[in-house]
């Protein structure tokens, strides 16, 4: 690491002889490897970025110049050459540096970006806001290619292309893998430009911009090699001078074209081909399994464990989802890019004909469900909590206003561990309560995540099951078809004085803490419709009532009691313990949960301050 380790910002990489980024280049891909595999953290999407990281740095005069990088997993280089070298030992630890950027953390990570396709809209807005305070910097959007395939990223091209006068840069880096395997019209597109015969041509000419006669003659090449493989590239119709497609790992292909483009005044597109895990056979090979790693040896690669004993529930909702498929020929899986994340891996491969992968498209999955609804099938849409956000409105409109059966599996509901704040499931509870006709539930083990599956997938109407990333408690699974009485829920434990009312995961550690109080502890179940019987019944035979849930506070499911309590008459002391209202960043999930009084001893601890020893 002998150039590395002198290199404390980009400008020390702008410093530098050209001859030397290549070397460079091969120094930063081995760090990086060393580095993931001590921490664990996204492999195969940095493995692939390294040229092109060098290369933006070296061309541009960062922070000065923006990059937006989007999906953001891909940063790793860029935390290095912008020094956070010294701090990869902590990546997506607690304390320690984020897996993505964050605005707070470097002053050049200039837009924090963790969900997809959001890149080109911030870089426009820096780019109309440089223009309008009369500043002298570009803005570049570093976009996949599975983040093109979300609206939101052509609802930006569309805007942008009739912007004159402004210095944005959108790069699209096509390396056919976002973390499930691409799909969809624009991934065809895409691998069309690329087996066409003039390829090799097309890419040297965007090596260099020549001059004079020579450079008319180049124009002219590279528009009759573009016309040959698509009558018009679709990025021009957008009002964008496209170049490309470029060798990503290529400098003295990306170097030459990126300090030509700078030159350059309007809307540019650059398409750079890359290879995801660039450089490690092994993640060439399979980038999906080095896409998102814990430690290993990178001499070895990953040594698929051990089974534990204990189911994940995604694994629960894999295995729900094929039994049912095989029961029920109308059920439809849907995912949004989140094959293997989601558990439909062997639901693709036993049902190919019913399952769906729409790409990074939300809004789009949701209404593509109720489509489907519409004409008498059962779609279950596999998503996680965080990504659903992003399709509010069609949940509300396009499902729940027209009561339409549609099941969600909401996995990696509450905290999320390494991957912080963005990908946390924290707000499900209280966003969908409160949309009319749906109805929520929260699993605290693996056996009634599958019963909770199994009724609302037999409700007639929008049904949400959320449930955690990782394992359960352990709980053997039942493979009858058990479905559970809409809206009741049930006693863990009777005790006395204290009635704990626990919803989800939050079952387990609320039972941890009553043992010492001889509280009772009920398993709600059901966020909505609540169970108002049994939540009176405890009101009427306890002294005081405590909420428990792994989700936000406000507005989520102690909020829900107190409503009922309120219409109901009945006045009671009543404790809430949840998320607090604040961002919770990365770190182990089950420290994290300690952190904010969420396991058992703080349970407890809750309890003694408000009400006292008992």
């Amino acid at each position: 690491m002998k150039m590395l380790e002198n290199i404390n910002e980009p400008a020390d990489v702008r410093k530098m002889a050209r001859s030397q980024l290549t070397p460079l280049a091969h120094e930063l891909r081995n760090y990086l490897l060393e580095s993931v595999s001590r921490t664990g953290g996204h492999l195969s999407s940095n493995l692939g970025t390294v040229e092109l990281t060098i290369a933006l740095h070296y061309v541009f005069n960062t922070p000065v110049d923006r990059i937006v990088w989007d999906v953001g997993h891909q940063t790793y280089s860029h935390k290095i050459l912008t020094g956070r070298r010294e701090q990869m030992h902590t990546l997506r630890q607690e304390g320690g540096i984020s897996g993505f950027p964050r605005r707070v953390e470097s002053e050049y990570d200039h837009f924090g970006t963790a969900h997809s396709s959001t890149s080109i809209s911030a870089a426009l807005g820096m780019a109309q806001a440089a223009k309008i305070k009369g500043e002298s910097r570009h803005s570049i959007a570093v976009i996949g290619d599975g983040s093109m395939t979300a609206g939101m990223a052509f609802e930006a091209l569309n805007n942008a292309g009739v912007q004159e006068d402004i210095k944005l840069l959108v790069i699209l880096n096509d390396n056919d893998m976002s973390i499930s395997p691409p799909v969809g019209a624009l991934n065809r597109y895409l691998a069309r430009l690329m087996s066409g015969q003039f390829y090799a041509a097309a890419k040297n000419v965007g090596k260099s911009v020549l001059p004079g006669p020579v450079l008319e003659l180049a124009k002219r090449f590279e528009e009759h090699a573009k016309g040959m493989m698509v009558p018009a590239t679709m990025f021009e119709e957008f009002g964008f001078n496209y170049i490309g497609p470029i060798d990503g790992h290529d400098l003295d292909s990306l170097i030459p074209t990126l300090q030509n483009l700078k030159q350059l005044k309007g809307p540019q597109f650059l398409h750079v081909v890359t290879k995801k895990g660039q450089g490690y056979k092994l993640a060439e090979a399979e980038p999906i399994l080095y896409h998102g790693t814990g430690k290993f040896d990178p001499a070895e690669g990953i040594v698929a464990p051990i089974k534990a004993g204990k189911m994940t529930y995604t694994e629960v909702f894999g295995n729900w989802l094929c039994d049912m498929a095989a029961q029920d020929k109308r059920l439809v899986g849907i995912t949004p890019a989140m094959r293997e994340g989601s558990g439909m891996v062997r639901f693709e491969q036993q049902f190919p004909e019913r399952y769906f992968d729409v790409g990074i498209a939300e809004q789009h999955a949701v209404t593509f469900a109720a489509g489907l609804a519409c004409e008498g099938l059962k779609p279950v849409v596999a998503i996680y909590s965080t990504f659903l956000q992003r399709a509010y409105d069609q949940l509300i409109h396009d499902v729940a206003l027209q009561n339409l059966d549609v099941t969600f599996a909401l996995d990696r509901a509450g905290l999320v561990g390494a991957d912080g704040a963005t990908h946390a499931g924290n707000y499900d509870i209280a966003y969908l309560r409160c949309i009319p006709n749906m109805v929520l539930m929260a699993a605290s083990d693996e056996n009634e995540c599958r019963q909770m599956l199994s009724t609302g997938y037999q409700y007639d109407g929008p049904a949400a099951v959320r449930y955690p990333r990782g394992s359960g408690p352990g709980a053997a699974i039942d493979k009858e078809w058990i479905t559970l009485e809409i809206g009741k829920g049930q006693i863990k434990r009777q005790g006395k004085r204290i009635a704990i009312l626990a919803f989800g995961t939050m079952v387990h550690p609320s039972l941890a803490a009553a043992e010492p109080l001889d509280a009772t502890v009920a398993n709600m179940r059901f966020i909505k419709p609540l169970d108002v019987d049994l939540l009176k019944q405890l009101a009427d035979q306890h002294d005081y009532l405590v909420t428990v849930e792994e989700g936000a506070i406000m507005g989520g499911a102690g909020a829900a009691v107190a409503e009922a309590l309120a219409a109901a008459g009945l006045v009671k002391p009543l404790l809430m313990l949840g998320l607090p209202d604040k961002f919770i960043d990365h770190g182990d999930t089950a420290t994290l949960l300690k952190n904010v009084g969420l396991d058992g001893a703080g349970i407890q601890a809750s309890i003694e301050a408000r009400f006292g020893a008992v």
